[in-house]
């Protein structure tokens, strides 16, 4: 989806929230903090609210059918078993999520393992059925190589998505990465830019490359004129 600069600027912000993850995974996120982003993703009609594992169950029944649920698998270093990241899938789905961010093993992608990597993304991929996967790829941790490997793996495993970042690393997303992914993906994988997006206009620049999702808090905190710091 391509946004035109000349947009109603109304408009414009609503296209942006369609395509907006609201994100809230920090280790301190209370009860109240879960139902507060919950609140606003439905204010703003935003694409899901993406929060921790452990509050799934709680968000779905509260949200009542008013927005997607999705969360996290492997979180955030990725170096969890396959077996532990395809448990954590069928629970969290078990619980009511309708989309899952899984990490990769890094290791393993620094090892070469790429064999490995993609049937363990695979699994998980069955363990999800229809329901939307992405691939967190952490690339602020690979080297420009290992991302055009990765682009190849995620896309030969039937995952939806590939994702830049946790938002829990050294950097975010970079306009950079989401060109690069561009390249080198397969036509029927989306790309969601995640980590470090301060402002519409880096929201809008993301999506003009091609980014069909971000994850981001931040959005919605300047929409409320809040302070845009954090995720």
């Amino acid at each position: 989806m391509a946004l035109k600069r000349g947009m109603d600027v109304k408009m414009e912000k609503k296209e942006i929230f369609k395509t907006v993850d609201h994100t809230l995974l920090t280790q301190t996120a209370t009860w109240k903090d879960i139902k507060q982003i919950c609140d606003d993703a439905i204010t703003y009609q935003t694409a899901s609210v993406c929060i921790p594992p452990s509050f799934v169950k709680r968000a779905k029944e509260y949200v009542d059918g008013r927005m997607a649920v999705c969360t996290v698998i492997g979180f955030p270093n990725g170096y969890n078993t396959t077996y532990v990241k395809v448990m954590e899938t069928k629970e969290a789905l078990d619980n009511g999520a309708d989309e899952i961010d899984m990490v990769v093993n890094l290791g393993d992608v620094k090892d070469g393992k790429f064999d490995e990597v993609l049937e363990e993304i695979r699994q998980i991929k069955k363990a999800c059925g229809d329901k939307i996967l992405k691939v967190i790829i952490e690339t602020c941790l690979l080297t420009e190589e290992e991302k055009i490997a990765m682009c190849d793996v995620v896309t030969k495993s039937g995952a939806d998505y590939i994702k830049t970042s946790t938002g829990f690393s050294t950097a975010g997303a970079t306009f950079e990465d989401i060109e690069l992914f561009s390249k080198h993906i397969g036509k029927d994988v989306k790309m969601k830019a995640a980590g470090g997006i301060t402002s519409f206009d880096d929201a809008i620049r993301f999506i003009e490359l091609g980014a069909s999702r971000l994850g981001t808090s931040r959005i919605v905190k300047l929409a409320k004129n809040e302070s845009a710091n954090g995720y």
